[in-house]
């Protein structure tokens, strides 16, 4: 496994457009109105309206299996197949993400809520009474996911108070059924309309 010197690193700002080339935020709450408490209370208010998918991330670590669940979970590429998620850098988990050689993402479907509770969890071992194996890349794979990802560490970035880590698919599997989302605090369904 290469280490996380030998890994791509993120675009150097100067290579990306100036601040006087974008648009300025005149319309929007400076930066300065988001210090303090009040500040925080208002984006973490805003960010409860994004409706997002709910997956449980988990890797082999040197305490054994590990596993969380993410909102923050993503496609980056296709072509090389690349998905991203954060974690918190303090997470019981982050120190088994960070030496993973690999790690499984599981999106779940609407009737896993308990799932995502469990490995939501903190102070509690999520493993236990949960129906996983190993899976052939070494990492821990729960049943009855509507798909699961195995992917290797391609990037690991701080970003903030969080690790960025995109990670190379190296496996897929899926199966049907509607989708977990996450909203305001609570878990529901999704059926989409298709239109024409």
């Amino acid at each position: 496994m290469t280490t996380l010197d030998e890994r791509p690193v993120l675009a150097q700002p100067s290579a990306l457009a100036q601040p006087s080339a974008l648009a300025q935020p005149s319309a929007l709450a400076q930066p300065s109105a988001l210090a303090g408490a009040h500040g925080a209370d208002l984006l973490r208010t805003a960010l409860r309206r994004h409706a997002a998918g709910v997956t449980v991330i988990t890797a082999s670590g040197p305490g054994g299996p590990a596993g969380f669940t993410a909102t923050s979970f993503t496609s980056v590429s296709l072509d090389p197949a690349l998905v991203s998620f954060y974690l918190s850098a303090t997470a019981s988990a982050a120190p088994a993400v960070r030496e993973a050689e690999a790690f499984t993402v599981h999106i779940l479907r609407d009737d896993q809520r308990e799932l995502a509770n469990r490995f939501a969890r903190s102070g509690i071992d999520r493993f236990a009474g949960t129906d996983w194996h190993t899976g052939p890349y070494g990492t821990p794979v729960l049943a009855g996911a509507a798909a699961r990802l195995t992917a290797r560490p391609f990037l690991l970035q701080p970003v903030g108070d969080h690790l960025l880590v995109v990670g190379e698919v190296l496996a897929v599997d899926t199966t049907d059924g509607p989708p977990l989302v996450h909203h305001d605090g609570g878990y529901g369904g999704f059926t989409p309309v298709r239109e024409g």
